[in-house]
């Protein structure tokens, strides 16, 4: 047994920098399983200005000043900040109220179509089923009764949270752009100076983690902004709460998009019933949906994750469970951490048993 250890620390642990890394990745994840909660601000801060690192690089590409730049890039990031707190997210609070107050008429408008079925399809439905689904129903909607109540006795710590972010989440970013060289030398400073594991590994993850959140910051403003369009077109009801939805659908590979069809589909249905309009505003959606995974995501993502679906899927269970949205959100980037640590990781080539 001993010697099975032995073996294997000396073939995965013999490398200093590889200890060294395997304690940084460790320290690292304690951090922000125990600590995220506090240093939620910060490590939004964070995000928000290694997202705006891409505009600055082009403004310095036009041969403009480093100061310039900076404040050009804040002041646009400060203009979006505003509009999403006091226009976006209002509109998206109101919508979501005036669902919650509609829902119970939707349910009992549910009801009433189920009743209808067995009538209408005799052969597929019968009243044994349909007692049963709206048995679930009922239910379903009790429970909502009391998660709606609940969510309004929660609402002042949401509220608090806001105000925070409100006046962190703006001072943090200003400061991470404008002395962001000091804070990576710092942080460089702490680090051995011959570093070629760790170089590799941050020179792998700084592309990776550039082009994915970047661009799916990107995809999420898109997405969001054309369903709204076209949601308010169709005259389509809580038109900025299902695009808001759709546009932070993309967050979740794979899962994010039925979570979001299925509510849509219903609020649709309910709304025009099987006619006409609603299979406009669904082949529309099917449209808005295919153009985003087929043109879309090819051209923001352009150094594709090479990662198989169910690590992908592993990934955003195992981050989302730690870490919640943030987790879900860096799912693939994380992943693709792991995957470029256990490529990269040093290791002794297997000393083979001597024969008897």
């Amino acid at each position: 047994m001993f010697d099975v250890m032995r073996s294997w620390v000396n073939r995965f642990l013999s490398d200093e920098e590889a200890v060294l890394l395997g304690a940084i990745l460790l320290s690292s994840t304690i951090i922000i399983i125990f600590m995220g909660t506090i240093l939620a601000p910060l490590l939004t801060g964070i995000v928000l200005a290694y997202v705006m690192q891409g505009t600055i690089k082009l403004l310095k590409r036009l041969h403009m000043p480093n100061g310039l730049a900076i404040l050009i890039t804040f002041s646009l990031f400060m203009g979006g900040f505003v509009s999403l707190l006091f226009f976006v997210i209002p509109r998206v609070w109101r919508q979501l109220r005036a669902l919650f107050d509609n829902l119970p008429g939707m349910i009992d408008q549910t009801r009433t179509l189920l009743l209808a079925l067995p009538k209408n399809y005799p052969s597929l439905v019968s009243e044994v089923q349909v007692s049963s689904w709206i048995e679930m129903l009922n239910s379903e909607a009790g429970g909502i009764g009391q998660w709606l109540v609940s969510f309004s006795l929660s609402q002042l710590p949401v509220v608090v949270g806001v105000a925070v972010y409100a006046m962190l989440v703006p001072i943090l970013v200003f400061f991470l752009l404008k002395d962001q060289q000091a804070l990576i030398n710092w942080c460089l400073s702490l680090l051995p100076s011959d570093r070629p594991l760790l170089n590799r590994i941050g020179r792998e993850m700084d592309q990776q983690m550039a082009n994915y959140v970047r661009g799916k910051v990107i995809e999420i403003i898109m997405l969001g902004v054309v369903s709204y369009i076209f949601f308010k077109v169709m005259g389509v009801e809580y038109s900025a709460l299902l695009a808001f939805l759709v546009g932070l659908s993309v967050i979740v590979p794979y899962v994010g998009l039925v979570a979001v069809t299925i509510p849509l589909v219903i609020i649709v249905y309910l709304q025009f019933g099987w006619g006409p309009t609603f299979f406009y505003v669904m082949l529309g959606y099917t449209i808005i949906q295919g153009i985003d995974g087929l043109v879309i995501v090819p051209l923001l993502f352009s150094e594709a994750v090479n990662l198989h679906p169910i690590a992908i899927i592993t990934a955003v269970l195992v981050f989302g469970s730690w870490w919640g949205l943030w987790g879900v959100f860096f799912a693939i980037p994380l992943a693709t951490l792991v995957k470029a640590v256990m490529t990269s990781w040093p290791r002794k080539e297997r000393v083979p048993s001597p024969s008897l």
